[in-house]
């Protein structure tokens, strides 16, 4: 840092830039940490204006983490349905009930304590730290380093542990100790809205003079990050029994991995798209053989193509029409209340389960 005038005069332009542009956001309004923490997690991975809807929703139904915490898991997953990386529900819900019951309903006060939370990395604590309590630590996330790499010209790779380290040190020595969370909440929403990663307006920056990035050209070049996340193809054919009465047949999915503790239609995985005869074989011979198959048509107008981060489903639905009553089967209004992966809810909803 060249000196302490440079870093008041970077943090002064960023805080007058943020209080002219800033967005209405709900969490903006309150020091309440349990607030605050619930947009957070929200909000990895998940953009504001998917994220707010549901943040609405949980504070409507839950609106203490005592109310949280004494909720079913599986009404917090529902009211989650269609947010993904639903690991972050079921954190939340964990984390609401050791906050209810061994902490007597009280956050814990400090960046240091906040860490000690499920699902609360550095990111989160730092976050709930600084907006609740004021705490000067910096808050460094993909918007943060995008501004930083950028403005003094970084090429420290932001995949490598150590990087994250070098940015924190630069925020915190830019950060004025006396108001921590707005500058926080100021770089942030630069980088959300002005300091974009593709195709910034650098022309209208309140930066444009004194960028590295854009004296030098590299704007689309920074921050830089190697490392590449290596995606697996799923072949997912889920098998809708229909019986005599109209019911059908759901399972939770119990085992570690994706939409853990979510329900679905019986699952058969293969190794690629398969047809008819496949399907046909595997659900008369292996997965329903005590059933009496009457007739099978696929559902899925086209394959469904349900991107995750690491993972790229492929979707087909199977409607299984068997002669004998479903045990403990389910009718078509009780189906919706139970949380499914989005993919499947959203062919519920389109009534497509009645092909």
């Amino acid at each position: 840092m060249q000196s302490k005038y440079f870093a008041m005069n970077f943090h002064n332009i960023l805080i007058k830039w943020y209080l002219q542009n800033k967005r209405d956001l709900p969490w903006r309004k309150t020091v309440d940490p349990y607030q605050i923490w619930l947009s957070e997690i929200m909000l990895q991975q998940t953009r504001v204006v998917q994220g707010m809807p549901y943040f609405f929703s949980f504070i409507k139904e839950f609106p203490t983490v005592k109310h949280l915490a004494d909720a079913p898991e599986e009404k917090v997953l529902k009211l989650w349905q269609g947010l993904g990386y639903y690991s972050r529900a079921r954190n939340l819900h964990k984390t609401a009930q050791y906050i209810s019951n061994d902490l007597n309903g009280i956050f814990p006060d400090s960046y240091k304590e906040l860490l000690k939370l499920k699902g609360v990395g550095e990111y989160t604590a730092a976050a709930i730290a600084s907006f609740s309590y004021n705490e000067p630590v910096p808050v460094v996330d993909g918007n943060v380093f995008r501004v930083l790499a950028r403005y003094f010209d970084i090429e420290s790779d932001i995949a490598v542990p150590a990087t994250k380290k070098e940015f924190a040190a630069l925020a915190q020595e830019l950060m004025p100790k006396d108001n921590p969370a707005l500058f926080n909440q100021a770089i942030m929403e630069f980088g959300a809205l002005q300091c974009v990663p593709k195709s910034p307006e650098c022309s209208v920056c309140v930066f444009n003079e004194s960028c590295a990035a854009l004296q030098k050209g590299k704007v689309n070049m920074l921050p830089v990050k190697s490392k590449k996340l290596k995606v697996t193809n799923r072949y997912f054919n889920y098998l809708i029994l229909e019986d005599v009465l109209g019911n059908t047949l759901i399972q939770k999915r119990t085992q570690k991995g994706i939409w853990h503790n979510l329900y679905e239609f019986p699952l058969l995985e293969t190794e690629s798209i398969v047809g008819f005869n496949e399907v046909s074989k595997k659900a008369k011979d292996e997965i329903f053989p005590e059933y009496t198959i009457i007739s099978i048509e696929d559902c899925s107008k086209s394959t469904i193509v349900h991107k995750l981060s690491h993972q790229h489903l492929h979707i087909q639905f199977w409607k299984i029409k068997v002669q004998e009553k479903i045990e403990n089967g389910i009718d078509s209004q009780k189906l919706k209340t139970f949380p499914f992966p989005i993919a499947i809810y959203n062919f519920i909803e389109k009534q497509e389960i009645n092909c």
